[in-house]
């Protein structure tokens, strides 16, 4: 975004801001609660705590509403005005413009305002982690993991914020984002919704995007509450599927998943939404060690706890620890939910009734879930601007500020993995071919969450955005393009084969079909044989080949990758980041993403980065699981960036100071660039085995061609903490390697 677009931004806010009353205290907004939950039945205060699909109160049947989407006005006052329902979600199916959702969304609160005893506004969620993924002309962003390929909190925020700025003109208030679940199971297929493998990372990606989304004040009308995803422990499934059984102890969880959620938690996210699957054979959402003891005890957690979808009717099936679904509803309650995305009937309102006149789930927990609900919607300014406030025009919806925004997120993202004797950036002179399944596709570089649940209707596209071939001829309008093969089988082969010929250069586009969840599951990483089989036969023609890679998560090349000249990681760019693809290929922007996770070689050698070192390539003693085809934070530039003067302030310091290092980074080419810092460190002997290493700080600067820069981090000696086997985060003394780009200092620890 440029910066007349900011401050449009900030001049809108704070005029907008004067024309809102908010809380003027914490102790008025406790007041307003008690208040209010004072006036409420037991079956209105129920009501607070479901949340129903939009399909339930839509003309047609769940799953298969009237086109256009229209609202019932009998099923919207049985929601409403019999059930009190206080929460709505999705979307129908699939996305729909600006002025229809603040049709459907003023019509909810017209009738929850004027027609239901309570008047209270009703709490309508979305999923929007990539952008306004369900506002048809919305601004698309990278998938998340491309966003972390930044390595630029700043690019983060600035998403998010936009994101939330969407989000809110639709008058929704609450976004289920940001997924803050750690990718350590490569398989997995909501990886392309993370942050990646590393924990460093996804706190810090995770803080970027509630500041983005919430900001200073999330009842502000261009902001949104955050919804942190999925408490906890749901990103290492053992089978590598979707919603299954994760084992692990205590200690890996604290260590590895529970930081991002803890920092959000900190900085006052809003609401929390539960891990589906079971952990060592308990549901999260039937734990109340988990729901309560750690997450409101312990961390201190004040807001809203939300079930994912039907997640407590899943208790009786598949998992199999509640006889009936009412006593689904009492265990998951007990536990601490505090709503749940029922979402498509009634039973779960029925059945707490009944268990709360049958003394089997005490009033108090009611109260303390409704309390909490309603404090949320004070947080968001929902008494006072329960629609998409008037006030407030949204001028800068889809604006070019905000399209700009989204490409230097991908120009920042798209990772050059490989590039032998220079082939890229390519020439106006070279001979090129662009062809594979996910050159021609706007559904392919969006991914999953994109104006459907799964992202894969074309119907839904912009047809004023460009595809990956498109975005390439507005450079070079003579490329040749063929598709030659599909996801999983050739299509026309022979006159790709042709075209190929006449080429002097290939741009093969491989990858893999958006998905999400279950539908996302795989049984092997491997790319699939038709794409493998393509790429081989191309390389039969002796031409150079570029492989791009438009993926959810790495799948795995080996075979293919001798055969390229040069690879690049394209994650899912969006619509708006083809065109940053096309210029990185062509050198008119210098590629300076690096990967937020480990690329494997192997379908069965899926080590993360910072594992132990008894996996380390060690072949005289037989050790060699960590051998990945790519690192953790690999990324090549167009530029030969080199790093010198490491120095730090103090080698030896106690817990409670801070290091400071500080290097010079050089830019020894021809072009101008931005070079991503990483700074890890190793603790040499510890009482658990330590990582090899471990991030603990990053920073991304431009450097102008020949230029040099120095860089300056600070690392609190807190941070170099452990949970050691008492479950106690712990700095051991002794001594740690730190390093950066080859560069190492030991840092001694009293």
């Amino acid at each position: 975004m440029n910066k007349i677009g900011l401050l449009s931004i900030l001049l809108l806010g704070m005029a907008c801001q004067k024309s809102i009353s908010t809380s003027s205290s914490e102790t008025e907004l406790e007041a307003k609660v008690s208040r209010t939950l004072a006036t409420l039945s037991l079956k209105e205060k129920v009501g607070q705590m479901t949340q129903l699909n939009l399909d339930m109160i839509s003309v047609g049947e769940v799953y298969n509403l009237k086109e256009p989407n229209e609202l019932d006005s009998v099923k919207l006052r049985k929601a409403l005005v019999e059930y009190g329902v206080g929460s709505i979600l999705n979307v129908g199916g699939h996305a729909y413009s600006k002025e229809y959702w603040n049709q459907i969304v003023s019509e909810i609160q017209r009738i929850a305002l004027t027609e239901t005893k309570a008047k209270i506004p009703v709490l309508y969620g979305i999923d929007a982690i990539h952008g306004a993924n369900y506002l048809l002309n919305g601004t698309l962003f990278p998938q998340p993991l491309a966003q972390a390929a930044t390595f630029n909190t700043e690019l983060v925020e600035q998403g998010a914020s936009i994101t939330a700025y969407e989000t809110r003109a639709c008058g929704i208030p609450w976004n289920f984002s940001p997924v803050l679940d750690v990718a350590r199971q490569p398989l997995w297929s909501r990886v392309f919704e993370t942050y990646g493998e590393d924990v460093y990372m996804c706190k810090t990606m995770g803080l970027a995007a509630i500041k983005g989304y919430q900001g200073e004040n999330a009842g502000d009308p261009e902001k949104v509450s955050a919804c942190l995803k999925h408490f906890l422990g749901y990103s290492m499934p053992y089978t590598g599927k979707d919603r299954t059984a994760v084992y692990m102890d205590e200690r890996m969880m604290r260590e590895y998943f529970l930081p991002s959620f803890k920092a959000a938690i900190d900085a006052g996210a809003l609401s929390i939404m539960i891990n589906s699957g079971e952990i060592n054979g308990l549901p999260v959402h039937a734990n109340p060690d988990i729901l309560t003891k750690l997450l409101r005890e312990e961390l201190g957690f004040d807001g809203v706890v939300v079930t994912d979808w039907e997640d407590i009717m899943k208790l009786e099936h598949p998992h199999r620890v509640a006889t009936n679904l009412k006593e689904a509803v009492k265990i998951a309650i007990n536990a601490g939910v505090d709503m749940s995305m029922v979402p498509n009937d009634y039973q779960f309102s029925d059945l707490l009734v009944e268990l709360v006149e049958e003394g089997e789930v005490p009033m108090s927990r009611i109260d303390e879930a409704v309390s909490r609900v309603l404090r949320m919607k004070c947080r968001l300014n929902l008494f006072e601007e329960p629609y998409s406030p008037a006030t407030h025009s949204y001028p800068l919806l889809a604006s070019d500020s905000f399209v700009q925004a989204s490409y230097n997120v991908a120009a920042e993202s798209i990772t050059l993995l490989k590039n032998e004797k220079n082939i890229l950036p390519l020439k106006l002179d070279n001979k090129v071919m662009i062809t594979g399944p996910m050159a021609n596709a706007l559904t392919l570089v969006n991914g999953a969450w994109t104006r459907t649940w799964q992202g894969t209707e074309p119907k839904w596209n912009d047809e004023t955005k460009l595809t990956i071939v498109e975005a390439i001829k507005t450079i070079n309008p003579n490329v040749l393009y063929a598709e030659g093969c599909g996801i999983n089988a050739p299509t026309d082969m022979e006159n790709a084969m042709s075209i190929a010929l006449n080429a002097d250069i290939i741009v093969a586009c491989m990858g893999e079909l958006p998905s999400t969840e279950k539908v996302g599951d795989i049984h092997s990483l491997d790319l699939e044989q038709a794409q493998i089989d393509y790429v081989e036969r191309l390389a039969k023609t002796g031409k150079k080949i570029v492989l791009v890679l438009v993926e959810n998560r790495s799948r795995i090349v080996r075979e293919i990758e001798p055969l390229c000249a040069a690879i690049v990681m394209a994650y899912q760019p969006s619509e708006n980041g083809t065109r940053a693809l096309a210029d990185i290929l062509y050198g008119k922007i210098n590629p300076s993403g690096k990967l937020p996770m480990t690329y494997p070689r192997y379908t069965n050698d899926l080590l993360t980065y910072d594992h132990k070192y008894t996996d380390r390539l060690d072949p005289t003693f037989g050790y060699n699981a960590f051998n990945p085809q790519w690192e953790f934070g690999h990324g090549l530039s167009y530029s030969n960036f080199t790093y010198s003067n490491l120095v730090l302030a103090t080698k030896e310091l106690g817990e409670t100071d801070t290091i400071n290092v500080s290097f010079t980074v050089t830019n020894n080419g021809s072009l101008d660039g931005k070079e991503s810092a990483l700074v890890y460190v190793a603790d040499m002997v510890a009482s658990v085995t330590p990582s090899v290493k471990r991030l603990r700080a990053f920073e991304k600067k431009f450097i102008a061609a020949g230029t040099s820069v120095d860089y300056t981090l600070n690392i609190p000696v807190k941070d170099l903490a452990f949970v050691n086997k008492d479950m106690v985060w712990q700095v051991e003394p002794g001594k740690f390697v730190l390093s950066v780009a080859g560069l190492s200092e030991i840092v001694v620890v009293k």
